[in-house]
């Protein structure tokens, strides 16, 4: 499945979050290992949920820049 991550940039680098995932989150110091170890996470996320016996939630958020006049 493909989710939407959101990142953001922090004092120390960059972090990520899934919407669809709550509680799936990565922190890193540069925006690609950030990318790589919400990758990770989100496999990990979905392995537990699946282990756990949860359902899978599809992925509903969309992301979109805008500009503003």
């Amino acid at each position: 499945m493909k989710y939407a991550v959101l990142f953001a940039r922090t004092e120390t680098g960059f972090s990520a979050h899934v919407p669809d995932l709550p509680g799936c989150v990565a922190a890193g110091c540069t925006l690609a290992e950030t990318t790589e170890l919400i990758r990770g996470a989100i496999t990990l996320h979905v392995a537990g949920m699946r282990e756990d016996g949860d359902a899978i939630p599809e992925p509903r958020t969309l992301a979109e820049y805008v500009v503003a006049a």
